[in-house]
């Protein structure tokens, strides 16, 4: 086997420019959502509030443009009557889709979440504790 050269401080300081680069965008709260929602096809912003529970139009609004800016989506208007406007993903929106459903497998079998983010019923100890305020002295 030919040994594996070693990589250069320039190619490790490209590829972790690269990561924090994806992160910047893909880490947003909403985006991995938006753009697994879209992999089934172009919706308009309702369908897309709809299939994004909690988001508020100025988030979504955002968002969308956000992901837009980037490449990752399309926004088609078209003049109608009525006006409708749809979202689709790119060629490299479409391209994350694997990406991002390894990554949810990834941390669903590798990371817990932090026990302040847990539900009360999932925290270390939780079924021990009693559900009557201790009293003060």
């Amino acid at each position: 086997m030919t040994p594996k050269p070693a990589a250069s401080a320039h190619d490790l300081h490209t590829c972790d420019a690269a990561v924090s680069l994806a992160f910047s965008i893909l880490g947003k709260r909403w985006n991995g959502m938006l753009l697994s929602t879209l992999g089934d096809g172009p919706l308009s912003f309702a369908a897309l509030k709809r299939g994004v529970p909690g988001i508020s139009d100025a988030m979504l609004s955002d968002r969308l443009t956000g992901l837009a800016e980037v490449k990752l989506l399309t926004r088609s208007v078209d003049a109608g009557p009525p006006v409708a406007v749809t979202y689709a993903l790119t060629p490299q929106g479409e391209q994350l889709l694997p990406l991002l459903e390894q990554l949810g497998q990834w941390a669903a079998s590798n990371l817990e979440r932090p026990e302040l983010e847990r539900p009360e019923a999932e925290r270390p100890g939780a079924a021990h504790q009693d559900t009557a305020p201790a009293e003060k002295n």
